[in-house]
C-alpha cells in the first residue's frame, strides 16, 4: 500500500518520508508548547527517574496529552486516528484476549486495502506487539489515539467479557459464588436444630453454647494477646525514609466509589497532597456505569492528568466492591496495586514508604497493609471507642500477627500488592463482602506473606448508630462467609497453612463470630456471680465459676488496656479514658451479628453500603502532622538507643 493512500478524512495528516528524526522536546519547542525552561526541568525528572518525556510533561501540567500526541506524529511520521469522530469498526476481528488489548492500549481501528491500522496511544508498545499483531491480523499499521478515547473504545468493545471476568477472576473452589439457595438453606436448617435441641434438652443444649462461647472466647483472647505481646516485646528496627536509585516502580491505586456526593472534591484535595512522581502514579477513581450521582459530582471537579475514571458496567445483577476492583485491575499499569477508600486521606509520603518497602522485602511478601486511623474522633463517644477499636487493631494486634508470621486478615483499604502475585491469586473474590479478608487467607495459602507498613491513612469513623450496626454487620457476614468457604476441606486448608496458622485462622473468625453472637449467654453468667438463679448453678463448681468469671473479667481488661496503650502509641492519649467505656460499644454488634446472620441464608452477596462524609473532619491535616511527628520522634529515639552489644 503506497503513503498516498493514507490521504483518509479521520486520518490528521499524510504518513511522510522518513528523514532524521529530531527530539521530541524541540518538536514542543517549535510549536510553541513548552518552553526552554520546562524543557530543561522535564529532561531532568525524565532522566533521574527513567521516565519518558512525554509522560513527565503530562503529569506536571506543562503540555496537553493532544499536544504531545501531535509533536510525537511529526517526529515518528505517523498518522493520528480521530476516535471522537469514526469511533473503532465494530465488524474487524479481535482474535487476541480482551485483557491484551486493554493492557497495551491497542485496538484494530479500520481495515484499508490489504492492511490493518491498529489504533494506539504508545508507539512504543506497538513496536513491542508488532509480531504478535501481526501472527492474529496479518499486515498491520500504527496510527496513534487519544489514550483516554481508546480506553474508553477498549471498554465498550469488550465490556460483555471484561464484566464477566471480573465476576469469576477466583478460581470456584476460592470463591462463594456457587453459593446456591439449596446450600444457603442450611443455615436455616442448624438454626432450626439447635432450636429443637433447646426444646427437647434444654440443659444440654445450654451447655453446649456455653462451651462454644468460652472456647470462641478464649481463642480471640490467647490470639489477641499473644499477638500484642509479640509486637510490644519486639524491638522495632531503626525507621528509614526513603532512598532511591535510579528508578521507582509505577504505582496504581484504585478508588472504589459507589453513590458518593459528599466525598468527591474532598477525596480529590487529599490525593492531590500525594508526594509521589505524578508520572509515576496513577489513581483509577472507580465508579458503576449506572452511578449516576458519582458521576455528576466527578464532572464538577477538574481531575488532574494522573486521575481518571473508570466505569464497570453492569451484569448479572452484582453490584460490589471487590467486582469493581476486579474490573479496574486490567485497567492498572501500575507494578504495585493499591487500594482505598472513598473517604481516605493517605498521608502525603505513603506511596513512597510503600515502594522502598517492597524493594527491599523478600519476593514472598506480596502485599504491605497500612495502618488506619480516623480524623473525626471527637464527633462523638462512638467516634472515640471506634478510634480506639481500631488504634489496638492496626497498632498492636495486626503487627504482632504479622510479626508471629500469622495469616494477616487485611483491612479494607491501604493495602498495597505487587500487581503480577495479585493476578495469579485471582484478585478479590467478587461475591465476598468482605473481600479483604478472604485475599488474606488466599494469599497465605498460596505460599505468599503480607506484612504491616509503617504508614498511615485517615478515614471517617463510622459514628451513628444504624449507620455503624450495617457496616459491622457487613464485615460480619463476609467473616462467615469466608470461615465457610475455606473450611470446605479442613485438612486441605490445614495442608496449605500448616498448623500454627490454621490454628490463627480458627482464633480469628470463630472467635470473632462467636463473641458477637454469643454474648448474652455470657452476659447471663453474671448471674452466677451475683448468686441469682441460673441453669446451669447445679452443674458448675465454685471454682469452675469463678474461672468462668475471671475469663470475661480477663478478656474485658485486656481489651481495656490495649486500647489504652494504642492511644498513646498513635498520638491520642487523649482518648486514654474512653476505653472504659468500650464495654458499652461493642453491645450494638449483637445486633449486627444476626443481622449478618440472617442475610447469610437470604442474601448473602448484599453488600450494605456504609454512607460517607456524615461527620465533618476534626482537623485531618493535624491529624496527618501528629503522625510524621510520631515517625519523627521514632527515629530519634532509635538513633539514640545503643546499638546491641554496646556499652
Amino acid at each position: 500500500m503506497s503513503r498516498q493512500e493514507f490521504s483518509d478524512p479521520f486520518l490528521f495528516g499524510p504518513w511522510p518520508a522518513r528523514g532524521p528524526r529530531r527530539p521530541l522536546g524541540r518538536f514542543l519547542i517549535d510549536l510553541g508548547i513548552i518552553t526552554p525552561g520546562h524543557l530543561a526541568a522535564a529532561l531532568h525528572l525524565q532522566r533521574r527517574h527513567r521516565l519518558r518525556l512525554g509522560d513527565v510533561l503530562i503529569a506536571e501540567g506543562w503540555a496537553r496529552p493532544a499536544d504531545i500526541r501531535a509533536a510525537l506524529a511529526q517526529q515518528l511520521g505517523m498518522p493520528q486516528a480521530d476516535l471522537l469522530r469514526q469511533p473503532p469498526d465494530p465488524r474487524l476481528p479481535s482474535p487476541l484476549p480482551p485483557p491484551f488489548w486493554l493492557r497495551a492500549n491497542l485496538l484494530p481501528w479500520r481495515r484499508i486495502g490489504t492492511e490493518t491500522l491498529i489504533a494506539c496511544s504508545d508507539p512504543e508498545v506497538f513496536a513491542r506487539h508488532r509480531p504478535r499483531l501481526e501472527a492474529a491480523l496479518g499486515s498491520v499499521r500504527p496510527a496513534l489515539a487519544d489514550a483516554a478515547l481508546l480506553e474508553r473504545a477498549i471498554a465498550r468493545r469488550f465490556a460483555g467479557p471484561l464484566a464477566a471476568r471480573a465476576s469469576q477472576r477466583v478460581a470456584a473452589d476460592h470463591s462463594c459464588r456457587n453459593w446456591a439457595p439449596m446450600r444457603r438453606s442450611t443455615v436455616g436448617l442448624l438454626l432450626l436444630i439447635a432450636l429443637a435441641l433447646l426444646l427437647l434438652a434444654p440443659r444440654a443444649a445450654l451447655l453446649l453454647a456455653y462451651g462454644a462461647a468460652f472456647v470462641s472466647l478464649g481463642l480471640f483472647l490467647i490470639l489477641r494477646s499473644t499477638a500484642a505481646l509479640a509486637h510490644l516485646l519486639h524491638r522495632p528496627p531503626t525507621p528509614r525514609l526513603p532512598a532511591w536509585g535510579d528508578t521507582r516502580p509505577k504505582v496504581s491505586v484504585m478508588v472504589a466509589l459507589f453513590r458518593e456526593t459528599e466525598i468527591a472534591g474532598a477525596l480529590l484535595h487529599r490525593l492531590s497532597q500525594l508526594t509521589y512522581p505524578k508520572a509515576l502514579l496513577e489513581v483509577l477513581l472507580v465508579l458503576e456505569e449506572h452511578d449516576d450521582t458519582t458521576r455528576a459530582a466527578l464532572t464538577r471537579t477538574r481531575l488532574p492528568p494522573w486521575i481518571r475514571i473508570v466505569e464497570v458496567p453492569a451484569h448479572g445483577g452484582l453490584t460490589t466492591k471487590p467486582r469493581a476492583l476486579n474490573y479496574a485491575l486490567d485497567f492498572c499499569r501500575g507494578e504495585i496495586v493499591g487500594v482505598w477508600d472513598a473517604e481516605d486521606a493517605p498521608q502525603p509520603d505513603q506511596i513512597e514508604r510503600i515502594a522502598t518497602r517492597f524493594a527491599r522485602a523478600p519476593a514472598r511478601v506480596i502485599c504491605l497493609q497500612g495502618a488506619l486511623d480516623f480524623y473525626n474522633p471527637r464527633t462523638n463517644w462512638r467516634a472515640r471507642c471506634f478510634t480506639l477499636e481500631y488504634a489496638s487493631w492496626f497498632r498492636i494486634v495486626l503487627p504482632g500477627l504479622a510479626r508471629l508470621n500469622l495469616v494477616l486478615p487485611l483491612g479494607g483499604t491501604t493495602h498495597y500488592f505487587r500487581r503480577a502475585a495479585l493476578e495469579a491469586l485471582g484478585g478479590w473474590d467478587a461475591h465476598n463482602v468482605t473481600e479483604d479478608a478472604d485475599l488474606g487467607v488466599r494469599l497465605y495459602r498460596a505460599g505468599y506473606r503480607a506484612e504491616m507498613v509503617g504508614t498511615t491513612t485517615y478515614e471517617e469513623a463510622t459514628c451513628r448508630p444504624w449507620s455503624w450496626v450495617k457496616q459491622r454487620s457487613r464485615w460480619l457476614k463476609g467473616f462467615m462467609v469466608t470461615y465457610l468457604v475455606h473450611m470446605r476441606a479442613p485438612r486441605r486448608l490445614w495442608s496449605d497453612l500448616g498448623p500454627r496458622r490454621f490454628l490463627g485462622v480458627q482464633a480469628f473468625f470463630l472467635g470473632t463470630l462467636g463473641q458477637f453472637l454469643l454474648a448474652p449467654l455470657l452476659w447471663w453468667m453474671w448471674a452466677l456471680a451475683l448468686r441469682l438463679p441460673h441453669p446451669l448453678a447445679p452443674l458448675l463448681t465454685p471454682e469452675t465459676t469463678r474461672l468462668l468469671i475471671g475469663l470475661m473479667l480477663g478478656t474485658e481488661a485486656t481489651g481495656i488496656l490495649l486500647a489504652m496503650i494504642a492511644a498513646a502509641r498513635s498520638g491520642r492519649a487523649a482518648l486514654s479514658p474512653w476505653a472504659l467505656a468500650m464495654p458499652l460499644y461493642f453491645p450494638l454488634g449483637i445486633l449486627a451479628a444476626y443481622k449478618a446472620l440472617w442475610e447469610l441464608g437470604l442474601n448473602p452477596f448484599y453488600w450494605d453500603k456504609t454512607r460517607h462524609g456524615q461527620s465533618r473532619p476534626d482537623d485531618p491535616q493535624a491529624a496527618l502532622e501528629q503522625e510524621a511527628e510520631i515517625s519523627g520522634s521514632a527515629t530519634a529515639r532509635a538513633r539514640r538507643r545503643p546499638a546491641a552489644g554496646g556499652s
